[in-house]
């Protein structure tokens, strides 16, 4: 790669200014290029990192990626060079609540509700999305609580803009399902499993018949149903185009997750949470295309009568992985984790046992989720094609000495520390 003297200049001021100074070219409309020491690209499948490398950024999205040897940077593209930091996708977290209004959390009165929408209390732009982008986190799925079996729809934002629609990513982002612990501590009746279950296995057998007769009239074969809002989330679950992200832990539980959603129903669905003995139905996940994104517990101890894990503390994450369940994530359940400790998850799930020789704790955050909400054509790595959602660390994203120093959405500056650095 040949650059201009002036080009060559203009990099090397760059670099001893520190960056500060790359803000201001991040937020012109002109491409640019980013060179690194390290760039996580964090493909799946696909090359884990690439050293010594460069990113062309047009517009929203990443132009190109390769070497500094293969790359040729176009003429009056602006160069921007962050030396011996590391580049890496933005994180994606598929369980918050501090994106919306914590009071409408568990805002439910049946025990499926698959209508309602945590939406209507979304937060984009508030104090607590700030600081979550301080430490990486560039998009989340803001889901209801677990209150009841089925609290309603999630939706998905990005974190690094001013106003809901700037932010908005998908509506709907999921059908929260949660099955057993909370919803029989919150009703006042104390329902049970069988019930829970029967319940709601028929809400999802009305859900897909309902969709079924919307896909028939759409093809030219049926009548048009009535319009029912209660269940048009279905229709987009049948489609393909939303997932049911399921708050499920304890073996039995985890395993009727996986038989009822996916193999009875044929419907998306995935993990969340899954511990305790869930990693117990891991075989019967992987074989059934059930993604596990799990937290905020990372770790299971021996319970007496409960849990027996032959007297050792156990890492969730290392148990999924060693009983063969390739496509696992994390997750913070925020605020029971704060939104900023997602990269602390995922670092939890390597000290506790999870092998993370081909790079998958960081795919755990980024690409992982990506797949596990069908977003992965547009984020999750840096890939030709995708939108230039990025975070500049001084280290490996997942070790907490690191920090993040930069990031960018859209191709745009959203965080820089030169300006403001915020702190938790």
């Amino acid at each position: 790669m040949t650059l201009s003297s002036t080009r060559t200049v203009a990099c090397l001021a760059l670099c001893l200014l520190g960056l500060g100074s790359l803000s201001s070219a991040l937020d012109e409309e002109k491409g640019r290029a980013i060179l690194a020491r390290k760039i996580l690209i964090a493909a799946r499948p696909g090359p884990s990192v690439l050293d010594n490398g460069v990113i062309l950024i047009s517009g929203a999205r990443i132009e190109a990626v390769g070497p500094r040897s293969e790359i040729e940077i176009p003429e009056g593209y602006e160069v921007l060079d962050v030396g011996n930091h590391w580049v890496g996708p933005g994180f994606l977290d598929l369980h918050n609540h501090t994106a919306s209004d914590l009071r409408s959390l568990n805002d439910t009165v049946y025990l499926t509700n698959p209508g309602l929408r945590a939406v209507a209390g979304a937060l984009p732009d508030n104090p607590a999305m700030r600081v979550a982008l301080a430490a990486g986190v560039t998009s989340v799925l803001t889901i209801p609580g677990s209150g009841s079996n089925m609290g309603g729809q999630g939706v998905l934002q990005r974190t690094g803009f001013r106003g809901f629609e700037a932010n908005l990513i998908r509506n709907p982002g999921s059908l929260k399902l949660a099955q057993a612990g909370n919803p029989e501590r919150s009703q006042p009746w104390t329902p049970r499993r069988s019930f829970m279950n029967y319940n709601t296995r028929s809400t999802f057998r009305r859900g897909v018949a309902y969709a079924k007769r919307w896909s028939a009239f759409e093809a030219g074969t049926g009548e048009k149903p009535e319009r029912d809002l209660q269940f048009d989330i279905f229709r987009s679950l049948y489609k393909g185009e939303a997932q049911v992200s399921t708050h499920t832990q304890i073996h039995q539980v985890v395993l009727m997750t996986v038989t009822m959603v996916a193999i009875e129903f044929g419907l998306p669905v995935f993990i969340d949470h899954g511990t305790f003995d869930g990693f117990r139905a891991a075989p019967q996940a992987q074989a059934a295309g059930v993604n596990a994104i799990l937290g905020p517990r990372a770790i299971q101890p021996p319970i007496a009568g409960f849990i027996d894990t032959d007297g050792a503390i156990l890492g969730v994450a290392a148990s999924y992985q060693e009983r063969g369940h390739t496509t696992i994530g994390f997750n913070t359940d925020a605020p029971v984790i704060p939104e900023e400790e997602l990269p602390l998850q995922a670092a939890m799930g390597v000290h506790y046992g999870f092998d993370n020789s081909n790079m998958d704790a960081i795919r755990g955050l980024t690409i992982v989720p990506a797949m596990t909400v069908g977003l992965q054509a547009d984020q999750g790595s840096i890939e030709v094609g995708k939108y230039a959602d990025l975070i500049v660390t001084t280290g490996d994203p997942i070790d907490p000495r690191s920090s993040v120093e930069w990031v960018i959405q859209h191709g745009r500056t959203v965080y820089d520390t030169s300006k403001e650095r915020r702190r938790w």
